[in-house]
């Protein structure tokens, strides 16, 4: 099976060797997104609630430029460094999704890239 390299201008560019995501089939295989402006690569906020809020504009740019929303999402996976901020987590997450929502885990870790507070990777299936 092929598979194709999806970018977008309107999400970070990659700071690794990786792409913003990949499509295999009708399956799109979207990187973790961490809070960065696309435009100036900062992080957006110290603040956990503006960083999730830009995770999910981060992806929600790549599912376009792949011929998605966030709403063909079919498996998301979240890494917090607090998970203290996992209801402020789900009240965000609630703001970018309809029902029925994609499978999730949340999971606690120690670190994440650029010392931000929250990542976000997922799997989309085109319609």
């Amino acid at each position: 099976m092929s598979k194709t390299i999806i970018h977008s201008d309107n999400a970070p560019a990659a700071i690794g060797a990786y792409s913003q995501a990949v499509r295999a089939g009708n399956t799109v295989y979207l990187s973790g997104q961490i809070p960065l402006d696309p435009q100036t690569m900062q992080t957006v906020s110290e603040h956990f609630e503006e960083q999730a809020h830009q995770v999910f504009k981060n992806l929600r740019a790549v599912c376009e430029a792949a011929g998605g929303s966030l709403n063909d999402i079919v498996k998301l996976n979240a890494y917090l460094t607090d998970l203290s901020d996992f209801a402020v987590f789900n009240q965000v997450m609630a703001q970018y999704f309809a029902q029925p929502y994609p499978a999730r885990a949340a999971v606690g870790v120690a670190a994440l890239p650029r010392n931000v507070l929250v990542e976000a990777e997922a799997v989309m299936v085109l319609p």
